[in-house]
Formats: structure tokens, C-alpha cells, sequence
């Protein structure tokens, strides 16, 4: 009989999360698909990520990361904001066997408490990140 630290989640308990291939590393630099007048966001962290040493953290459809705004308004620029990625380029495998591509990888800013900071969001939406962020399917005038 083991006396050692249990591992992982209690029995029973079953959270389904597909597996999406993290592939925007720290650096990437993404679209913004919102219109809050930002045009090109860099990723310089990804929350909730833990990883190997001198492994760069990595981001997939649906993660929270903080960005600094590189194209847009002054009063966006120079600053740390929140987004979420909604789009990526490489194929995301569905558990039905499709395998779905974007044509860009694109997020939207958000605010700390959660709110997006634009009113409306161009281009299609991910439907891993429409689940796990209900606020940006509202939103979203197409989610695939």
C-alpha cells in the first residue's frame, strides 16, 4: 500500500480539453483581429504554461497571453495588455478527425477582469476558444 502523494486529478473526475499544438512561441508576433485600432501584437508571455529549460513557452487557440502592441495608436503602444489567441496557422486536429487551418494567427485584446476591449472581431473565431471563452462567441460573427 503506497503511502506516497497522489499525482494528477481525483478519480472521477473527468475535464475533457482537446489537444492543440502550442505553436506561437514568446516573440511571435500575431494580427489583431479586434478593433480597438491595434494591428500587430508580440507575445511575451503565456499563462498557465509550465515547460522544459531553455524551452521558449508556447501558446495555442484559446490561451491567455500578455502582449505589447508593435503597430497601432500611441496609447496602446508601450505596455503589456492581455489577449487571447483565436486563430493559428497550424492544423488543429478535431476530435471527428478534421483538421482545421486559418489563414493567420490572430488574437484579441482583452482586459484583466476579461472584457474584450473591442466591439467587434474580424475574421473567423476557433471553436476550441469559443468554448473556453464564451464573451469572444458572442462577439464573433463566424466561428468555425
Amino acid at each position: 500500500m503506497s503511502q506516497g502523494r497522489s499525482r494528477g486529478k481525483a478519480k472521477g473526475v473527468e475535464e475533457f480539453r482537446p489537444y492543440v499544438t502550442r505553436v506561437l512561441p514568446v516573440g511571435a508576433q500575431i494580427h489583431c483581429a479586434d478593433n480597438s485600432g491595434a494591428k500587430i501584437l508580440e507575445i511575451i508571455m503565456v499563462h498557465k504554461i509550465k515547460t522544459r529549460v531553455s524551452r521558449l513557452p508556447a501558446a495555442a487557440v484559446g490561451d491567455y497571453v500578455n502582449v505589447v502592441v508593435k503597430k497601432g495608436p500611441a496609447e496602446l503602444r508601450k505596455q503589456v495588455h492581455g489577449a487571447i489567441i483565436i486563430r493559428q496557422k497550424y492544423a488543429i486536429r478535431r476530435l471527428n478527425g478534421v483538421r482545421v487551418t486559418f489563414e493567420d494567427n490572430a488574437a484579441v485584446l482583452v482586459t484583466p477582469e476579461g472584457e474584450m476591449k473591442g466591439t467587434d472581431i474580424k475574421g473567423p473565431v476557433s471553436a476550441e476558444a469559443s468554448e473556453k471563452w464564451p464573451r469572444l462567441a458572442s462577439l464573433a460573427s463566424m466561428v468555425v
